[in-house]
Parts: structure tokens; sequence; C-alpha cells
């Protein structure tokens, strides 16, 4: 295959996976036919099978896809000993994350696209589980614990917080995503992202005064 072949073939793959997501996410994954896919795309049905063995295999290289989105690679820029002498700006930034991809088109279909397919298939359960959930609240409670010995917050079960921390913001990119559905305004549930983060941080810091050290001390 030469260069020229290769990189229309990518892009029509790329077309391919774009239509599918759009429809998978707006129609359902079942009610999609490979018909559809291709009409949206412009191939006869049969061409279409020249890039992909079958729906399935569509939906598995969209899946792959979540893989790389922001909320599966929060962590990945820096060690937890770097990450959490950040504190309060790290769980902001994790906060951020959030709410920037309830309004990012692509990333907004794939999210809807597991909510719909999580009840019906395992292994987009298993996905959910692994990455988006179990990876992040083990990465950030170790990051807690690390708070915890350098006296940044107070002790307490740092898989726990780790839990409270991130449940909230599955659920308010959930609302999000729903009123954007409805065409209802977002206002409200946008801000609490960062009320989120100004709550759970001021029910769980040190000051200076509980670690035992003078203003005087200091300055």
């Amino acid at each position: 295959m030469g260069a020229a072949t290769h990189s229309r073939s990518t892009r029509t793959k790329q077309k391919i996976l774009d239509a599918s997501l759009s429809l998978f996410s707006s129609k359902g994954f079942r009610e999609t036919t490979v018909r559809d896919i291709a009409s949206a795309v412009g191939l006869q049905q049969g061409a279409l099978y020249n890039h992909f063995k079958n729906k399935d295999a569509i939906l598995t290289a969209l899946l792959d896809m979540l893989l790389t989105s922001a909320i599966v690679t929060i962590f990945e820029e820096k060690a937890p000993e770097e990450l959490y002498k950040r504190g309060k700006a790290l769980l902001a930034n994790i906060a951020t994350t959030f709410k920037l991809i309830s309004f990012d088109g692509k990333n907004e279909a794939l999210f809807k696209l597991m909510m719909q397919e999580m009840y019906k298939n395992s292994t987009v359960r298993d996905l959910y589980h692994e990455y988006f959930y179990q990876q992040n609240i083990k990465k950030l409670s170790s990051i807690l614990f690390m708070m915890m010995q350098d006296e940044m917050i107070r002790s307490s079960d740092p898989l726990l917080l780790a839990n409270e921390f991130f449940s909230p913001l599955f659920f308010f990119q959930s609302q999000v995503i729903l009123l954007k559905l409805d065409k209802k305004s977002t206002s409200s549930a946008v801000t609490l992202f960062e009320k989120h983060v100004e709550y759970f941080w001021e029910s769980i810091r040190i000051d200076r005064d509980e670690r035992g050290v003078s203003y005087d001390a200091i300055f």
C-alpha cells in the first residue's frame, strides 16, 4: 500500500469512527445499522468492511479512544511524589478536567456511548470500573496519603476520601450532559465543580495552628 493510499484509508477510517460515534451516542449502538454508518460516511456498505470487520469492531475502536481521554490520564503528567505538593490546586485541576470534558463534543459523545452500553456490555463495565474509576481512586488515595504524612490534610482513610472527592464530579458531569441534552441552562451545575473543591479542601486541610506552629514563628 502506497503512502497516499494509506493516508486515504486512515482518513476514511476516522470518518467511519466519527460517524459511528455520533450515531451510537444519539440512536444507540444496537439501533444503528452498518448501512446507517456507511450512508453517513458516503460509502457503499461493502466498502465499509474494508476498514472494519463489523459493527462490534467499530465499537471496540471507539472504546479504545476512551482510554486516552483526559479523565483516564489525569495523573500521568507527574509522579505522585510531585503531585501531592500542589494540594488544593491539584484537586481544582481534576475538577476542571471533568467540567471541560462535559463541554467537549467528542468526549461528551464517548461518555454518552459508555453510559448507554454500560448496562448491556460487560466489556464497557470493566473499562469504566477499572480505568475511569478504580485507577483514579487508587492514584488519588496515594496522593492524599502523602498529604496526610506531610500534615497538609487531616489523617483519615485516604481511599474513602478519594471516593468522596471523585463521586460528586461524576455526578456533576452527568448533570451537565443531561441538561445539555434537554437544552437547559447548565450555569448552576457548572459552578458545582469549583464549589465542591472549596468545600472538600476546607473540610480536610490542616491550618498552621493545628500543626502546632504559631504565626509569630512563621512571620
